[in-house]
């Protein structure tokens, strides 16, 4: 019998760091992709666990495990993709960018974007399918208005994550609450506290901010040039939206996501073939290449130019690769030893609560992938909220805010590689505006250290804190 044990801090932080050493080296300095690296990394949290005693068998059970634990994300990137290829070539996403060009003033435009962003999310439960849709179009009509696209990207992102972590729909959503044992409705319910405020203080922003651009920066010769592009080489008319609406209708529904968005690519090919000419190899085809067009407008071609199955094989190794790495650093314990060290100071709901968003954003970090976080977070962090009485409730809510809303911002995890190659910003450029995640976890330790909608358990009846006034 070989004696296993845990890593020590020392092992942890050489180990961690090599791992950031080599993500850094290899996107930044050598320009080498960063599945290569997350592979590398593989074999160096292997030689980990072989020096602490574990068979190389328990490892690679442990990284097949983890990705096992990912596997729906990977169904939905794959339909998602065929989804974009699809739209673009059905006329859906051209006709969204067409009558927002058409209707949406500059002064409201990244309010628009934020609401446009969030219902579409609320309905679909899918942050990659809003962002590769409405995302995608909305980006094209504040570049067409003269807006940073930056900032545009920020507002999208904020809108597109609001949906995402409080749709009963949402697989982030549905993941936290049911690692912390937590029921899926009560868990949105208890979100609505710090979200509702969240998004209030959000839109004021993007509001504000949004009057800066009340027309003067737009350029009327481009948008109108934009508008003549789309026209000469699009079908657009309002019924090239009904595939649009038979996604968020089917998903409103409860049905599941990955047939009704395949049945959303079906349909856009279908349109492809009947209202933009295509023929039906190529518009079926385009579900799998993605589209591709020459409009003559570089932007537009840049734009357009996206989408298909193959499109997304890349995020889907990276999704593979992190969740496999987080696999294996949740077999040796590594998260687990780090909180050990701080143990004695989760004494209070506001220690608590930054811990468990600290620990969810390095497991987003060192896990490559928003499942892991959410996997990992309430795994690592129950027995604290146990030990304070605390409702699972929060363990749920804190769970979500420290792990979707951070997802996007790691330029290496699956959310930062795909919200930037989709919306075609670097992930540093638009984090600084994703002020829906900032103002949530802001709020989200604030209400830990005033025990605002705090929740405790007391003989199992659910009782709320009284507020000191």
């Amino acid at each position: 019998m070989r004696n296993v044990r845990l890593p020590s801090m020392f092992e942890i932080v050489f180990t961690l760091g090599l791992f950031l050493v080599i993500v850094f080296s290899f996107t930044t300095i050598f320009d080498l992709p960063i599945q290569l690296a997350l592979f590398i990394s593989w074999f160096i949290v292997i030689l980990l666990g072989l020096r602490l005693g574990h068979r190389y068998q328990q490892l690679q059970g442990a990284i097949t495990s983890g990705i096992s634990n990912g596997l729906e994300a990977i169904l939905i990137l794959i339909v998602v993709g065929a989804l974009i290829g699809t739209w673009i070539a059905g006329g859906v996403v051209p006709t969204l960018i067409y009558y927002g060009l058409e209707f949406i003033h500059p002064s409201i435009f990244l309010l628009a974007t934020l609401v446009t962003c969030s219902i579409t999310s609320l309905a679909t439960g899918t942050s990659w399918g809003t962002v590769g849709t409405a995302g995608i179009a909305m980006m094209a009509i504040g570049e067409g208005m003269g807006i940073p696209l930056p900032l545009v990207a920020g507002a999208v992102l904020s809108g597109a994550y609001f949906g995402d972590k409080l749709s009963p729909l949402s697989d982030s959503t549905v993941l936290a609450a049911t690692m912390s044992k937590v029921d899926v409705i009560a868990h949105v319910r208890a979100m609505l506290y710090l979200d509702i405020p969240a998004y209030i203080i959000t839109a004021i922003l993007f509001t504000i901010v949004g009057f800066m651009y009340d027309g003067k920066n737009t350029d009327l010769e481009k948008v109108e040039f934009l508008k003549a592009a789309l026209l000469e080489n699009f079908n657009i008319q309002i019924w090239m939206l009904i595939p649009a609406i038979f996604v968020i209708l089917m998903l409103a529904l409860k049905q599941p996501s990955v047939p009704t968005i395949a049945a959303g690519a079906l349909l856009g090919t279908i349109w492809a073939i009947a209202f933009q000419g295509i023929d039906f190899p190529i518009a079926l085809g385009t579900a799998y290449n993605g589209f591709s067009i020459a409009t003559g407008v570089e932007f537009m071609d840049n734009l357009l130019n996206r989408g298909g199955i193959q499109g997304m094989l890349g995020s889907i190794v990276v999704i593979i690769f992190g969740l496999g790495f987080g696999g294996l650093l949740e077999h040796l314990g590594v998260l687990k030893v780090i909180v050990s060290k701080f143990q004695n100071k989760l004494t209070s709901a506001g220690n608590v609560t930054l811990s468990t968003l600290l620990v969810a954003f390095l497991a987003n970090a060192f896990g490559c992938a928003m499942y892991v976080s959410l996997i990992l977070t309430p795994k690592i962090m129950e027995e604290n909220y146990d030990n304070l009485n605390i409702d699972r409730r929060v363990l749920a809510r804190n769970s979500e805010v420290g792990g979707t809303l951070t997802s996007g911002m790691i330029p290496w995890s699956d959310n930062g590689i795909f919200m930037a190659g989709i919306l075609g910003i670097a992930t540093f450029s638009y984090v600084p505006f994703m002020w829906l995640s900032f103002v949530s976890i802001l709020l989200a330790i604030i209400y830990g250290y005033t025990g605002k909608y705090i929740w405790y358990t007391k003989n199992d009846v659910q009782v709320l804190q009284k507020q000191a006034n």
